[in-house]
């Protein structure tokens, strides 16, 4: 084999390791599974929330809870805590809201909860999150 033909298969085994590590990588490759996330929300969540849009429980409706500004639905009464929260609900924020208790993630929240501590459950959940639209 000539030396420029192994010098081109070299270089291209680098990239195609390259474009693996990159996809193992990415958000895609590490997002969690919607279907056992509502598995999670059911066991986790649904005593408060609902998926469904517009209806309220204990705490308020998490459809289209992804891109929608923390203390925003009109229709739910909100702790002062989260009414002055100025962040908006991504899937970062989630999953450092989630993943503790939540009088630590807001402090002097209503919401009642001890943080969910399973790391797959908590991808799974959010996932799942991300899909009531």
């Amino acid at each position: 084999m000539s030396q420029s033909v192994f010098g081109r298969l070299l270089r291209g085994s680098a990239v195609a390791g390259l474009l693996v590590g990159w996809i193992v990588a990415s958000p895609i490759a590490k997002a969690g599974d919607a279907t056992a996330g509502a598995d999670v929300f059911k066991s986790e969540c649904a005593e408060c929330h609902s998926p469904k849009q517009g209806k309220n429980k204990k705490g308020p409706s998490l459809f289209g809870i992804v891109g929608r500004p923390a203390g925003s639905i009109t229709d739910y009464n909100y702790s002062d805590a989260l009414k002055q929260a100025h962040w908006t609900w991504t899937a970062d924020k989630l999953h450092g809201y989630l993943s503790q208790p939540a009088k630590k993630a807001n402090p002097g929240t209503k919401m009642k909860y001890d943080g969910l501590d399973d790391a797959k459950q908590l991808e799974d959940l959010i996932t799942y999150l991300s899909t009531l639209h």
